[in-house]
């Protein structure tokens, strides 16, 4: 493939497909500008260019993870059945993590010592949270839930984020069967304990 010589939009996203493929492939560890140059079929000086440098290249990174996961969630259609949606919302953020997961450890574990996450990063993680959070409140208002719709949001995202890493790891099951009922008996243990109390009637 021959070295591109312009600094366009397109070679950026190329840069951004590459280093993504090269942390899904080889990890963090060999992470370098110079392997991600090599496998873009670029040069260093413009990927500097694009990027800044390393740490702009994970942040890009970071902010592509998330979009694409909003844009995921977004395209979620509501029912009449509030609970239902948030299983929806919750198997969303599975599916997401199962088929991107070298952007989700960028996004969620941090892997890159050199990349501090600031108010622009942390923005874009509240933006996917507040989907989480419209969701908990329509549970709330219809009595499927009760409790504080943001501690709900920070639980259940916590629930997907850790059942969807040991899933990729290999660590929930061996049988597509086993590891299903793992994630429904996760949630249903979630959900049925946030429910509000049976009202009691007066005799």
């Amino acid at each position: 493939m021959p070295r591109p010589k312009q600094r366009t939009q397109e070679l950026r996203t190329h840069i951004l497909q590459s280093a993504v493929g090269l942390i899904a492939t080889n990890g963090v560890a060999e992470f370098t500008t110079r392997r991600v140059a090599a496998e873009a079929s670029t040069s260093i000086p413009a990927m500097y260019e694009l990027f800044g440098d390393k740490s702009g290249l994970v942040r890009e990174i970071f902010f592509e993870g998330f979009r694409l996961l909003r844009r995921q969630l977004d395209a979620l259609k509501s029912c009449d059945d509030p609970r239902a949606d948030l299983v929806r919302l919750l198997e969303a953020f599975r599916l997401f993590y199962r088929e991107n997961p070298a952007i989700a450890r960028v996004m969620f574990s941090r892997p890159f010592p050199d990349f501090d996450p600031g108010p622009a990063e942390e923005e874009a993680g509240r933006s996917v949270r507040e989907h989480f959070v419209q969701h908990v409140q329509r549970a709330i208002d219809t009595r499927i839930l009760e409790g504080n719709p943001i501690d709900i949001a920070h639980v259940l995202m916590s629930l997907a984020q850790g059942m969807a890493a040991i899933e990729v790891a290999g660590w929930l099951g061996t049988s597509k069967s086993s590891i299903d009922r793992r994630w429904k008996l996760a949630i249903d243990a979630i959900l049925d304990g946030l429910r509000p109390p049976a009202r009691v009637r007066n005799s």
